[in-house]
């Protein structure tokens, strides 16, 4: 399914203020691909960092607003002017030090952050992504959490509920701990607010993965050009049991942990090559293909739920990777399903080198030196 007018956004032009490495930055981009090129530590990634906060209200690496304030510096400013399938949108970001942070939609300031998700969705590739692979559950499950929440308002609903819910029975199982005390009543009020959407949670998990599989593994077969297995398999709890058996059964575990240790706050994803995890079974290169085919299948998958094509971030992916790989990822990424695409990469040559591969319209900045800004 190629892509149409109705489902492009385009991100013109973005500004910086005291984020990050930036003191006071701006670019003009061009509708395809933009690639920023630079030394280590020149401030790339920030560039990236910048874009995908306008999307998702929050860093892709730093939990704390306050972090991504330069230096010495009281606040930051990320300022985007974006085509929304035809429409102009006006994002705005601002982070002053001990203040709530401000979020701007064409000068008018969001209720809930949670408004804005999804409304100019992105999808970031980068090393961190690694995480994914070698971290815990709580990586793949932030995964999966950001992808849905994108398409899917009423999950990121759910899921804030969910872990209130969460946070509240685990305070109160510490609580008759620590006083002795346990009274089932109170506890089966948090139990029917965990339950209520904690199902919901595990049937959206559910279908995004079935649903996603086949187009991740059409992917990697296409970067890798080989016909190694590799799968999704998501894992739940919920998959063994009702959530409601789930928590009677662990009730007098619970009390002695003082937290609770049933339900989709253990959700994981398993990430398989020839049924065994990649963790073990793959190598550097089978890894970092799978990855990359995971992110550009979520890009499509989003796309295509959301009707809107996403940003794609691209951070120093093509490092390590063979000539023939990063030939098929620009084939793929250039082709219709993908939108406007942002790369960072440590060599003008290089990156030069790879667009040679790609007919699209591109133009390259190179940060901390003269910017090329011909289209």
């Amino acid at each position: 399914m190629s892509k149409t007018d109705d489902a492009t956004q385009q991100l013109n032009r973005l500004a910086l203020i005291h984020f990050r490495s930036h003191d006071s930055s701006e670019f003009q981009f061009c509708p395809k691909i933009n690639c920023l090129v630079g030394l280590n530590g020149a401030g790339k990634t920030n560039v990236l960092d910048a874009i995908y906060y306008l999307s998702m209200t929050k860093s892709c690496f730093n939990t704390a607003d306050s972090q991504n304030i330069r230096y010495d510096n009281d606040f930051f400013v990320v300022q985007g002017e974006y085509l929304r399938k035809g429409t102009p949108e006006s994002i705005y970001c601002g982070v002053k030090r001990g203040q709530k942070k401000v979020f701007r939609r064409n000068m008018n300031d969001y209720e809930r952050m949670s408004e804005h998700i999804g409304l100019l969705p992105v999808v970031m590739v980068s090393p961190a992504d690694s995480n994914l692979i070698l971290g815990g559950s709580d990586e793949r499950r932030r995964f999966m959490n950001e992808v849905i929440s994108q398409y899917d308002r009423t999950y990121l609903d759910n899921m804030m509920h969910y872990n209130r819910a969460l946070e509240q029975r685990n305070a109160l199982l510490k609580s008759f701990a620590d006083n002795r005390t346990f009274d089932r009543d109170i506890l089966e009020v948090w139990n029917e607010q965990l339950i209520r959407t904690g199902n919901l949670i595990f049937q959206s998990r559910t279908g995004f993965c079935e649903a996603l599989i086949p187009v991740f593994q059409e992917y990697y077969r296409q970067i890798a050009d080989s016909d190694e297995q590799v799968k999704l398999a998501y894992r739940s709890q919920l998959q063994e049991n009702e959530f409601a058996t789930l928590l009677e059964n662990a009730e007098e575990k619970d009390r002695v942990m003082q937290f609770t240790t049933c339900g989709v706050h253990k959700d994981d994803l398993l990430l398989l090559m020839n049924n065994i995890p990649i963790k073990k079974a793959g190598s550097q290169g089978q890894q970092k293909t799978f990855l990359v085919a995971l992110k550009l299948a979520n890009s499509d998958f989003i796309r295509l739920h959301c009707n809107i094509t996403p940003l794609l971030l691209l951070d120093d992916i093509f490092d390590k990777f063979d000539a023939q790989r990063v030939s098929h990822i620009v084939r793929l990424v250039s082709g219709d399903n993908f939108g406007q695409i942002f790369i960072t990469d440590t060599g003008r040559e290089h990156i030069e080198n790879i667009l040679k591969q790609s007919n699209c319209t591109h133009q390259l900045f190179e940060i901390n030196s003269e910017m090329d800004t011909s289209c």
